[in-house]
């Protein structure tokens, strides 16, 4: 897709969600924004390739066209966004499929429903094994970025005062009853309007804006005519609540993450004196490491040989193409050893940067061999994640050393 084509669009200067799509109008990728115009305009910015990556550049290619949903605000954008990943799961949003820290919404099925956040990878560990301790009445997400999402909910909370996860404990429950955040359950009379709010706010997870604003206005003037003012001035401010949300924290929020969703993976080879050869790959994602997808390698052949052994462990890596792939590695060493992973990717034909580096004599980041552009940008995330990489796998050498003694 060219810039030109953008031109035509005419993109609003409003908050958002924005799809790329190929030739048969297929979603190839989705974005939440700010500013539509603004968000979008940044994928053919001439730096691209620094501050998005190489696999968003493959993206922005073999777009054709972009199409767009307006929100009245940011916080509605990221429930949309979310919905419509999970609904076309578009190939080039691997990222925030895979995000480890991507949290479900979870509204209980309790007479006084209780709503909280959990985490993906437990949550569907705890319905594999039947171990989940409460039951659904609504799920909704996942939602990338743990950090947004919990953001959302106490705006939310605000809007819809509801229970939450630790609301059981008598205490708990009566600090937030004192800030307005939870109802009042030992008045009976509570329930039913509670009841209401839990349907409201599911209505709002599912984008139906439009008709709870209908079902609040005609409950207001219900309880203005049974001359119940209080009740229907709560139900007035929630009509202005949900016309005037307040994205200054979730701006905030998202603008901390706003950079470019960048992945690292750094290698290294260990062995002594070509015995117990190992390799090994960690992994960071916009900075932070992420030890859960770190893997250790246990070369086949046992040789004083790191450029056989890098070649060996990226082989084996790239054999799992299930594995997010990064928008750089990194590797331990020089020339030859950004020359030998570049040919192991282009064998695959994958093009993927490579920066290798180069250490002195007490072992310290002396020099960067290749992509210039990357390392100006990245040099403290790369030597960084290198040094993790030298620590990853030594200690896996020396496990596998202890093991023969």
């Amino acid at each position: 897709m060219r810039s030109q084509t953008l031109v035509k669009l005419k993109l609003p200067d409003t908050p958002g969600i924005y799809i790329f799509r190929d030739y048969q109008k297929r979603p190839l990728y989705i974005g939440r924004a700010t500013s539509l115009t603004d968000r979008v305009k940044s994928y053919f910015a001439t730096d691209i390739i620094v501050t998005r990556g190489p696999r968003i550049v493959d993206m922005v290619t073999k777009a054709t066209t972009v199409t767009w949903q307006q929100t009245d605000s940011v916080l509605e954008a990221i429930l949309l966004e979310s919905e419509l990943i999970k609904r076309y799961q578009p190939s080039y949003n691997v990222d925030e499929r895979d995000d480890k820290s991507s949290q479900y919404v979870i509204i209980t099925e309790e007479m006084w429903p209780r709503v909280f956040l959990a985490r993906a990878r437990d949550l569907d560990q705890q319905l594999k094994e039947g171990t989940l301790q409460y039951v659904i009445k609504k799920s909704f997400g996942p939602y990338p970025h743990g950090g947004l999402i919990k953001v959302v909910l106490k705006i939310l909370r605000k809007m819809f005062p509801f229970k939450d996860k630790k609301s059981l404990d008598a205490r708990h429950d009566l600090f937030y009853r004192s800030l307005g955040r939870s109802p009042n359950s030992d008045d009976p009379a509570a329930l039913k309007a509670y009841t209401r709010t839990i349907e409201y706010l599911i209505l709002f997870f599912q984008g139906e804006k439009q008709q709870l604003r209908t079902l609040v206005e005609k409950q207001m003037n219900r309880c203005a005519k049974e001359l119940k003012f209080e009740e229907a001035g709560r139900l007035k401010h929630l009509l202005y609540a949900l016309d005037h949300i307040n994205d200054i924290a979730l701006i905030k929020e998202d603008d901390n993450r706003s950079g470019p969703d960048f992945r690292m993976e750094a290698y290294d080879v260990a062995h002594l004196s070509g015995m117990e050869t190992v390799g090994a790959m960690v992994v960071s994602q916009n900075g932070e490491s992420v030890p859960a997808e770190y893997r250790t390698f246990k070369i086949s052949k046992n040789e004083n040989n790191d450029l056989a052994g890098l070649e060996e462990t990226l082989s084996r890596r790239l054999n799992h193409s299930e594995w997010t792939y990064p928008d750089l590695i990194i590797v331990d060493g020089n020339q030859m050893h950004v020359d030998r992973a570049e040919r192991v990717l282009k064998a695959r034909r994958i093009t993927i940067p490579v920066v290798a580096v180069t250490k002195d004599a007490r072992h310290k980041a002396a020099a960067f061999v290749g992509h210039p552009d990357l390392i100006v940008k990245y040099s403290k995330d790369i030597v960084a994640l290198n040094a993790e990489a030298h620590r990853f796998t030594l200690k896996y050498h020396r496990k596998r050393r202890s093991l023969r003694l």
